[in-house]
This record gives C-alpha cells, sequence and structure tokens, in this order.
C-alpha cells in the first residue's frame, strides 16, 4: 500500500488491489481513547490550571465580567497554590474596594427573595447603579456545589451589561455562607458594583454570620406564614435594619399593612440592630415594583447617618477582625490536620469517643499534648 494511501486510511485486505481512497469501505485510523471523566479528575486539572495575576488584576480593574468570574473561582478553589495567589489577588485589589453598599437580604423559604433582589437590582441599575448578587446557596452533601439555578431564577437581571451574579457554594459550612464570601465582595468592588447584594439561604445561622460581612441587613417577611415559619423570623428579627412585608399585591395588601403595623410595634421593644438607627417595617410588592424606591430611600437614609456618626466605619473595621480571627482560626485548623500523625491520631480518638472509651475533653488535650510535642 502506498504511502498517500496510509495517510488517507487504511483500507482492508479483501480490498481490490487497485482501489483508491474512495472505495465504499476503508478503516479510519482511531484515536487515543480518554481517561475517564471523574470528580477527582476534574478537580486535579482545576488545581493545575495557572492564572495570571495580572491578567486578572487588570481585567477586574476594566469591569471585565468573565475575568471577575475567573478571579473568584481562583477564590473559591481549595487548592493550596490557589489559596496563595487569591490572596495575593485580593491584596492587589484591596485598594479599589471599600466603594459599595453591602446589602445582606434574608427570609423564609416562599418570601420571594429572588424576586425581590431581582425587582429592586433591575431598579437600581436604571439608576445608573452597578449591581453584584452574591446568592449563598445550600450545598450537595457530595460534591459542595451551588445546586440552585440563580441565574434561570433572575433571568432579566442577569441580561444586564451592569450586574454580575454569583452563586456560591457553601461546601457545607454552618449557616450556608462561603468562608471566601469576603475576598469575593472585595473583588466585584474593585471591578466598579457599588451595590452588593447576597442573599442567604434564609434557615436561621447563616443570617447571623451574613450579619457580620454586610452594612445594612434587611428581613424579607410575608403574611399568612405558618407558626414555625414565624419563629425562625422572630429569631433573627433583631438582626434586621429594615423589615420588608412582601407580596403586598392584589388581595392580600391590606393584610401585609396590618402586618408591618404590628412589625412596627414589636420594635419598640427590641434592640436596635445598628447604633443610632431604628429599625422599621415597610411593605412592598417584588412582583408590581411597589415601594421599591421608598426602601432604596431608607437605605441610603441609613448609610448617611451612620457614616455621619462614625458607625459605619467603626463596623466596618470590627468586620475585619472578624475577617482575620475566622481566617486564623481555619488555617490553624488545616495546619493541625495537614499532620499526618496527628490526622491518624485524631481518627483513632474519634472511634474511642464514639465507642465511649474516652471523653471529648481528655481526646483534646491529648491531641494538644501531642500537637505541642
Amino acid at each position: 500500500m502506498s504511502d498517500k494511501k496510509k495517510d488517507q486510511g487504511r483500507l482492508p485486505e479483501w480490498a481490490p488491489e487497485k482501489a483508491d481512497s474512495k472505495f465504499a469501505s476503508r478503516v479510519v485510523p482511531g484515536v487515543k481513547a480518554q481517561d475517564k471523566v471523574t470528580t477527582e479528575n476534574v478537580r486535579a486539572r482545576q488545581h493545575q490550571v495557572q492564572y495570571d495575576l495580572d491578567h486578572l488584576y487588570k481585567g477586574i480593574l476594566a469591569s471585565d465580567r468573565t475575568i471577575l468570574a475567573k478571579a473568584i473561582t481562583l477564590i473559591e478553589s481549595n487548592s493550596q497554590k490557589h489559596f496563595n495567589q487569591a490572596q495575593e489577588l485580593v491584596r492587589m485589589l484591596i485598594p479599589h474596594s471599600g466603594n459599595s453598599i453591602r446589602i445582606g437580604i434574608t427570609g423564609v423559604p416562599g418570601a420571594g427573595k429572588s424576586t425581590f433582589i431581582e425587582t429592586l437590582g433591575t431598579w437600581l441599575i436604571g439608576q445608573g447603579h452597578k449591581v453584584t448578587v452574591l446568592a449563598i446557596d445550600p450545598s450537595s452533601s457530595i460534591s459542595k456545589g451551588s445546586i440552585l439555578g440563580d441565574k434561570t431564577r433572575m433571568e432579566k437581571l442577569s441580561r444586564s451589561d451592569n450586574s454580575f451574579i454569583r452563586p456560591s457554594p457553601s461546601s457545607g459550612v454552618l449557616g450556608g455562607v462561603a468562608r471566601k464570601t469576603r475576598e469575593t465582595i472585595i473583588a466585584c468592588e474593585a471591578a466598579g458594583y457599588d451595590v452588593i447584594l447576597i442573599e442567604t439561604v434564609g434557615v436561621g445561622q447563616s443570617e447571623v454570620t451574613v450579619r457580620s460581612i454586610v452594612d445594612f441587613f434587611l428581613l424579607l417577611q410575608i403574611t399568612g406564614a405558618g407558626d414555625d415559619l414565624q419563629g425562625i423570623k422572630k429569631g433573627i428579627m433583631e438582626l434586621a435594619d429594615l423589615i420588608v412585608v412582601n407580596k403586598a399585591d392584589g388581595e392580600n395588601l391590606t393584610k401585609a399593612q396590618s402586618n408591618a403595623s404590628e412589625i412596627k410595634q414589636v420594635l419598640h421593644y427590641l434592640q436596635p440592630a445598628t447604633k443610632g438607627w431604628i429599625t422599621t417595617a415597610i411593605t412592598c410588592s417584588a412582583l408590581t415594583g411597589h415601594n421599591i424606591p421608598e426602601i432604596w430611600k431608607i437605605i441610603t437614609d441609613f448609610t448617611e447617618t451612620i457614616k455621619a456618626s462614625g458607625v459605619f466605619e467603626q463596623r466596618r473595621t470590627e468586620q475585619n477582625i472578624q475577617w482575620l480571627d475566622s481566617m486564623l482560626m481555619e488555617a490553624l485548623s488545616n495546619l493541625f490536620f495537614s499532620n499526618k500523625e496527628l490526622n491518624e491520631h485524631y481518627l483513632s480518638l474519634k472511634q474511642k469517643v464514639l465507642l465511649g472509651e474516652t471523653t471529648p475533653a481528655v481526646a483534646t488535650n491529648e491531641l494538644i499534648d501531642l500537637y505541642k510535642k
């Protein structure tokens, strides 16, 4: 067979002697089989990705949403190599951050958080703002990834060039809040987004964590919820700077107004969430846009008030200290469990605790003594 025929494909042995490449049957040279796609393979390849920090830095400052998304992927990576790069990038971006109002939004499932955020965000963009939505999702217990499709739930807002929506996996962290949300906020602010909306899963403990990273905390309520849901909301009412009774439209309008009046009465007996600010309640309809401008007016009044009193700067400083403490605790935990001997001893003691052969306090002291050695 000629070299030319070999290049064009190997002909079967029974092919006519003078058959060329147009012969009906020929065998095409095969290709190398690809490795089986597994979660481990994907993660390994992600950890091998090299990031150009200067390229990311310039792209973020130029408000390139694609590059911003890549930077956040770097920030969220669990690779130690990526952690060091991410911290360097955050250090570079900090001087360009801080020029936004950070708003936490929570509420029980069914309160209409996504619709409210889309309506508020779309209205803000119409007023000349750039809006980021960080939707803190519950995570899959297996993959630790986001399982809610926030971009599909905020279709109109996501189409705007002045919006950036990022679902963040909680990675199983108590309260559903990703540890790296603070770094993500800095990246978004450096990209020019002046309104950061952080949506929580609305299940209790996550609100406490989000309260510690935002300037303004908004609680979304609805009328007619069962006692079990109302109990959750009462527990976080004292964290709120504003309580909004949503779905105030149609036949529900009168009930919503009555509910807002009742909440105002209760607020008189609660400690304000922010020094120098009196928390109030207002109705709105995320569906029709009713009272959306009024809600933003309350938020801007809040910002002006606490900036003038110095509370705004004080809160940001305290949040940075909390950030330091949380990162220190995680670093110590990683340092501890990355030690093979300590980790094996921990697993052994864990089994003894399960069997009742020792107590958690004794096991802890034993681990600490081993760590000191």
